[in-house]
């Protein structure tokens, strides 16, 4: 068996990616505190589309049919909106409280899977929303009872479960979009179409940037190529339902970054609620022997 056909390699790609993105989160929330979010959001994806298209476009690709360019669309607004909610998000609270309730994106896909795809909700489901439902008020509640449910952590913790409920709709697309497309071209369009629609709110929203804040945006430009690449590689070789897991490793990375950036502290109540969120997660995403894993 070659290296490249081992079976654990979209794991470790996966687990790559995802480190990678949580560094890129720490640089980002740097960056939107120069210069606020939205431009560094906007910032951040036209870098990344700069970095990557050149690569891309070496390689004399094809362009996509219509169904792939639906797709690519479909994943661009939604990721946009998505990095905007969240970025806003961790301006307003510690990196692994918020990567802590975003865990709750594959709880909801569950439901928008039920809407969208007509799937059936087992009880297995319900009680894992139960208890994903349980971690946030437990994380919430923690910052409620020390004081610290400000205005600021109110408007963070509901951009985030915005930012959390388009990451799930997320789920259902990127799986589909990485059996047709490479990871290069998912990249390039990923960030290229994200930039372009959150620049039609420039008029309302655009600040100009720092100047100190360049180098951060520079580094989350080239971390989320880095990570988009890892991530679509993984996607493509390997089933999402068992990729999703990898997810809950970027708690680490951002309690590890969010000390080391901001010396922000993890508190009980994110902890005991993370884990409440995982257990969650891990229940919803068991399958009973036998029962086979739909094609995507």
């Amino acid at each position: 068996m070659s290296l490249r056909s081992h079976p654990l390699l979209p794991f470790a790609a996966a687990l790559m990616g995802v480190g990678f993105l949580s560094l890129m989160d720490a640089f980002m929330k740097e960056a939107a505190l120069l210069t606020g979010a939205y431009t560094a959001t906007v910032l951040r994806a036209f870098i990344g589309a700069g970095l990557i298209a050149p690569l891309w476009l070496s390689r004399r690709p094809a362009m996509p049919s219509r169904a792939v360019w639906k797709l690519h669309l479909t994943r661009g607004v939604v990721s946009a909106f998505m990095a905007l909610t969240f970025f806003y998000a961790i301006t307003k609270l510690p990196l692994a409280e918020a990567i802590a309730l975003s865990f709750i994106a594959p709880l909801a896909a569950l439901y928008l899977a039920r809407v969208l795809l007509g799937e059936t909700i087992s009880r297995a489901a319900t009680a894992a929303s139960l208890l994903g439902f349980a971690g946030t008020l437990v994380i919430v509640g923690g910052r409620i009872g020390g004081g610290k449910f400000d205005t600021d952590a109110m408007l963070g913790t509901a951009s985030l479960f915005v930012s959390a409920l388009l990451y799930a709709y997320n789920f259902i697309v990127i799986r589909r979009q990485a059996q047709v497309a490479g990871p290069m071209e998912i990249a390039t369009f990923h960030s290229g179409i994200g930039g372009l629609v959150l620049l039609t709110l420039a008029p309302f929203l655009w600040e100009a940037p720092q100047g100190a804040a360049w180098l951060p945006l520079l580094a989350a430009g080239a971390l989320t190529v880095a990570g988009s690449l890892s991530i679509a590689w993984a996607y493509a070789r390997a089933e999402a339902h068992a990729l999703v897991p990898t997810e809950y490793s970027g708690f680490v990375w951002a309690a590890i970054f969010g000390w080391l950036f901001f010396r922000e502290p993890v508190t009980w109540p994110t902890l005991a609620g993370t884990a409440l969120i995982v257990a969650g997660c891990w229940l919803a995403a068991r399958r009973p022997a036998g029962v086979p894993v739909p094609a995507a």
